[in-house]
């Protein structure tokens, strides 16, 4: 009975040291699709005009869901160098080959991302325009090198929180 019992430990054993070294590897295979990869990188012409464009965009309610959306959409067209939508100022700045892109494309590619972007004010422009800050001194865009007369009438219309601190102080 003991060389049994023997005979069986050893068998269990060896069975359970073969079966560990079998290791099944998997089986890789590579299927034709037919189907092509696009390039994530667009080609630009060099030797394009680039021009630049401002256009308001109504009807976004959100930063990241509407404006980051209508971004990546433009900056994906053909012939745009850059795009930046500000949600803040309900403002797209696009550069662009005038060859390939127009307004109306612009305007197409905004209003089919959703139904409910208007696009209003389009206009060619040399720069883009940069967003009003101001500090304490109202030293900044707004306020910039203007007079002290000058100064306190930007304070009045501008609507930081800076200028408002000002105000109430004054």
């Amino acid at each position: 009975m003991k060389s049994l019992k023997n005979i069986l430990a050893v068998t269990l054993l060896t069975l359970a040291i073969v079966s560990c070294k079998n290791e099944v590897q998997p089986e890789v295979k590579t299927i034709e699709t037919g189907i092509a990869i696009a390039k994530t990188e667009k080609a630009l012409n060099l030797d394009a005009t680039f021009i630049k464009s401002e256009f308001t965009i109504n009807g976004m309610t959100c930063e990241i869901g509407c404006a980051r959306t209508i971004e990546k959409k433009i900056a994906r067209m053909d012939g745009v160098k850059s795009a930046k939508v500000d949600f803040e100022r309900k403002l797209a700045m696009v550069e662009y080959d005038e060859a390939v892109v127009n307004h109306m494309s612009l305007e197409t590619t905004v209003s089919k991302a959703a139904d409910i972007y208007k696009v209003s004010n389009m206009k060619t422009v040399q720069a883009f325009s940069v967003k009003k800050e101001c500090d304490k001194d109202c030293t900044k865009a707004c306020c910039q090198d203007k007079t002290e007369v000058e100064k306190k009438a930007c304070a009045e219309d501008c609507k930081k929180a800076c200028c408002a601190e000002k105000k109430i102080k004054a």
